[in-house]
């Protein structure tokens, strides 16, 4: 058993790129749930439109990449303006229950063939990222050392890109969260009533963090849409915002570096058994009598336990406060 070569790949996970995209959809969940007190559980969807939206504006009508940025984030807006039109002055579940919907919708829509001149269906779409790794100070066929962990220079340059997007988010939620809006928000996610009583208008503040944490989530897509260098409609699965969400319960909702810390010890929790499982059933006499399909689920059984564990004894999370996982829904 390889301990070293273990924690290697743990800790490659811990700051690779896939901990950078469920830190910017955690980011902006926690601006819906963390601060807000609404319930969005389909933040994937709007991930889904920041990605196809550089996609199709690219592939299919061959505009350039910063068109296909805004479009993306744009699209990700319109979409918090539609579901939150008709639920926000109801409750928390009716919004829940229209995300997670829309969510699904949304990926059954682009992966049907009737679209596949627009978004190519279930083959999805590539080669819209050469104007994004063409920036990239290093060579992408080169794998550099960072820390004892290697990555080649591509997923290096999509780190640099993506950490630095990371903690400008958190600079904006740390400002917004210390403004009068800030706390205008907080009040209404502690009581609604109260919010009301003192003049202020409810439904137009859900609807901005809903609509700001929406693109915070398009963002996401655009990061990861570059980082793949393809989209494929399959990958926004609903089970995607779950994952999201954990790394959030993980780190703490309402809190600035809660999401982000969360998105790290998800995937470095989620990568280590993983590995080592994988080591222990290799070789010719396998310590542990497992298959490869029961390795990828048991990684998940024993987060999911680890989480449950967490929710028992500390449901603010690592960094949280336990006043603000309480809901006024």
């Amino acid at each position: 058993m390889d301990i070293v070569s273990v924690l290697q790949v743990s800790f490659a996970q811990l700051i690779g790129p896939s901990a950078i995209f469920y830190a910017l959809l955690a980011i902006g969940l926690n601006l819906h749930y963390g601060y807000a007190g609404l319930l969005n559980f389909g933040q994937i969807g709007f991930a889904l439109l920041g990605g196809y939206g550089v996609g199709i504006m690219t592939v299919t009508y061959d505009q350039p990449l910063w068109v296909g940025i805004l479009v993306g984030l744009a699209l990700a807006g319109l979409l918090a303006l539609v579901l939150g039109i008709p639920t926000l002055r109801l409750r928390a579940d009716y919004l829940a229950i229209a995300t997670i919907a829309a969510a699904e919708i949304l990926r059954l829509m682009f992966r049907s063939t009737a679209s596949d001149s627009v978004t190519g269906s279930t083959r999805g779409l590539w080669g819209f990222a050469d104007p994004f790794t063409s920036l990239s100070p290093f060579d992408s066929s080169r794998q550099y050392n960072l820390l004892g962990m290697r990555f080649y220079g591509d997923d290096l340059w999509a780190m640099v890109v993506g950490w630095t997007l990371v903690l400008l988010l958190c600079g904006l939620v740390y400002l917004l969260s210390r403004s009068p809006w800030g706390r205008v928000l907080e009040a209404v996610r502690e009581d609604e009533d109260a919010a009301r009583a003192l003049g202020k208008n409810v439904f137009a503040y859900k609807m901005q963090a809903l609509v700001l944490g929406g693109m915070i989530g398009g963002l996401g897509g655009v990061f990861n849409a570059l980082q793949t260098k393809s989209i494929n409609p399959d990958f926004y699965s609903t089970a995607q915002t779950f994952f999201a969400f954990g790394a959030l319960i993980l780190g703490g909702a309402g809190t600035v570096f809660g999401p982000v810390l969360g998105a790290m010890v998800f995937w470095f929790l989620l990568t280590l058994p993983d590995a080592f499982l994988r080591q222990a059933i290799a070789g010719p006499d396998p310590l542990l009598p497992l298959t490869e399909q029961q390795v990828g689920a048991m990684r998940y059984v024993l987060l999911g336990v680890l989480i449950a564990v967490m929710m028992v004894f500390r449901p603010q999370g690592i960094l949280g406060s336990k006043r603000k996982v309480q809901l006024d829904a």
